[in-house]
């Protein structure tokens, strides 16, 4: 299990809170979310939809790049962009997305970011452009 620093742990966010999915993990140039899925998160196919997939990447994506390791000092990021790719449907009952830092520079980063099921079955993957906001 990746490590997180309970002090670092933030209130979630109105979208976090309204899906349901938890900061499970969040080091330097990494970040961790998991979502159990519910009935509200599926499409017509009663499979998670796509809009879900998405915001885990970002979610996942942004943050790896603004760990700061202080409580009290908070880095912000914007999406430049992102691409998204569908792989699989999900298998199990938790989604947990990992992001990982790239490259980047003093304005911006890349990050690669993966959505995977409980049982490891990979469904989706995503890359991104973020720049830092003022802290």
């Amino acid at each position: 299990m990746p490590h997180l620093d309970p002090a670092l742990i933030e209130d979630a966010y109105p979208l976090q809170a309204h899906l349901g999915f938890v900061m499970t993990g969040w080091s330097d140039g990494y970040s961790r979310f998991e979502l159990p899925l519910a009935p509200f998160l599926m499409n017509r196919f009663g499979i998670p939809h796509g809009g879900v997939h998405a915001t885990m990447l970002d979610t996942v994506m942004g943050f790896c790049g603004c760990y700061t390791g202080d409580p009290d000092t908070r880095q912000m990021a914007m999406t430049l962009s992102m691409t998204v790719n569908f792989v699989a449907q999900a298998q199990g009952n938790v989604m947990i997305g990992e992001g990982r830092v790239t490259g980047g520079g003093r304005k911006t980063f890349f990050a690669e970011g993966t959505v995977k099921d409980e049982l490891g079955t990979l469904i989706a993957t995503g890359t991104g452009v973020f720049r830092y906001r003022g802290r």
